[in-house]
């Protein structure tokens, strides 16, 4: 799954990609950049 990552400033593929609900109910999908490593995250159904 693509996500925007803040780091690299670029739409990326998510690596290591969970789905995970958010403290409000909500679906998202959590994971990590493939080139700086730094988390990523998506809000919706993954």
């Amino acid at each position: 799954m693509q996500a925007y990552c803040v780091k690299c400033r670029a739409k990326k593929e998510m690596k290591d990609a969970k789905a995970i609900i958010m403290k409000n109910g909500r679906p998202a999908t959590q994971g990590r950049c493939p080139t700086c490593g730094s988390k990523m995250f998506r809000i919706g159904k993954s």
